[in-house]
C-alpha cells in the first residue's frame, strides 16, 4: 500500500492537479483513502472526468516525505543503487534490487583450468589458485570477457564442491557452486556468448533443480546439460523422497509441473520416473551404491 501510495503522491506532487485517468486503479484507491484520511488532496468533478488536486500543500510535502525522504532521486555514479532506493523508499530492496555484479565460488577441477578475460586481458589460473586457496571468487558482470576452455560444472549443494570424486574420472574443468537457486545474473552472464566448452547442471531431481535447468536451457539450449548421475533410476527408487517431492519449503511440485514442458527430451525418462513413484531425490545420492 505504501508503495502505490507512494507513486501516486509523486505523480501528483510533479503536477499539482491530475486527471484521475493519469493514475491505476490501485493508485486512485489508496488516494481516496488519503484524501479521507489526511484532508491533503481533494477529488473534484471536472467535465467528463474527476481530477486530483493537492490541496493543503504543506500536510501534502509532510506526508510524501515520510514516505519518500528524498523525492528527487540522487543521479549521481557515486551513490549505490541500494542507497538511492534508501533515499527514495526507505527501503534498499524498493523495486528491482539485485547487484549489478556477481561473485561466484570456483573450484579447478584437474591441472591447467584457466579462465581468461578475453584474448590479451587477465588472466585466472583457477588450478593453481585452488591447490593453493581451495577455491577462487570471480566478479563477473554484463559485458565482461571471462571464458574457459574447459567445460564448467554447476553445483547447488557445497558437499560437491568440496569433495570431486563424484566426477567423471579424467575430468577437467571448473566447478561452480550456486547454493540452491541459480541466480539471474548469472544465466544472463552465461547466456552473453560462450563462457566454456560446455556448462553442465547437476542439480538436486526436484522441481527447483529441474526448473532452475529450465531455466538455463531456455537460454543457451542445447550449449548446457543436466548430468544423470550413475544408476540414478535405482537411487531415486531406493533413496528417493516423497517429502521433498511433496516440498516442505518450496513448492517443489509446481516447479515441476511448469518445468518438464521446458526440458529436453533426453530427461523424459527421469521426470516419468519421478512422476510415477512421488519421489525427488539429492545430489548427495552420488555417493551412494544401489544393492
Amino acid at each position: 500500500m505504501d508503495r502505490t501510495l507512494r507513486a501516486a503522491l509523486l505523480k501528483l506532487n510533479s503536477q499539482a492537479e491530475l486527471p484521475a485517468s493519469q493514475f491505476t486503479a490501485a493508485q486512485r484507491s489508496a488516494l481516496d483513502r488519503f484524501t479521507r484520511q489526511t484532508g491533503a488532496v481533494i477529488c473534484q468533478r471536472q467535465g467528463r472526468g474527476d481530477v486530483y488536486r493537492v490541496s493543503d500543500p504543506q500536510i501534502f510535502a509532510i506526508h510524501l516525505s515520510d514516505l519518500c525522504p528524498q523525492v528527487e532521486m540522487l543521479a549521481t555514479d557515486n551513490v549505490p543503487l541500494r542507497a538511492q532506493r534508501i533515499a527514495y523508499a526507505r527501503d534498499s530492496k524498493a523495486g528491482s534490487h539485485q547487484h549489478d555484479c556477481y561473485y561466484p565460488l570456483l573450484k579447478a577441477v584437474g591441472d591447467k583450468v584457466l579462465w581468461r578475460q578475453g584474448e590479451h586481458g587477465a588472466e585466472l589460473s583457477l588450478s593453481q589458485v585452488t591447490r593453493d586457496f581451495g577455491a577462487a571468487c570471480l566478479r563477473i558482470e554484463t559485458g565482461d570477457a571471462w571464458q574457459t576452455e574447459q567445460p564448467l560444472w554447476l553445483v547447488e549443494n557445497q558437499a560437491l564442491f568440496d569433495r570431486t570424486d563424484w566426477l567423471p574420472g579424467g575430468t577437467q574443468g571448473t566447478l561452480l557452486y550456486y547454493g540452491g537457486q541459480l541466480d539471474g545474473r548469472l544465466v544472463g552472464w552465461l547466456a552473453q556468448h560462450p563462457r566454456a566448452s560446455r556448462v553442465v547442471l547437476f542439480p538436486d531431481y526436484d522441481g527447483v533443480g529441474l526448473a532452475n535447468f529450465a531455466r538455463l536451457y531456455t537460454q543457451l539450449g542445447d550449449a548446457c546439460e543436466c548430468w544423470l548421475m550413475p544408476d540414478w533410476q535405482g537411487k531415486l527408487a531406493r533413496y528417493g523422497s516423497q517429502r521433498l517431492w511433496q516440498g516442505t519449503v518450496w513448492d517443489t511440485f509446481r516447479e515441476f509441473t511448469s518445468a518438464v514442458p521446458q526440458l529436453p527430451d533426453y530427461l523424459g525418462p527421469l521426470t516419468e520416473q519421478m512422476r510415477q513413484s512421488g519421489r525427488a531425490l539429492e545430489q548427495e545420492a552420488v555417493w551412494l551404491s544401489v544393492l
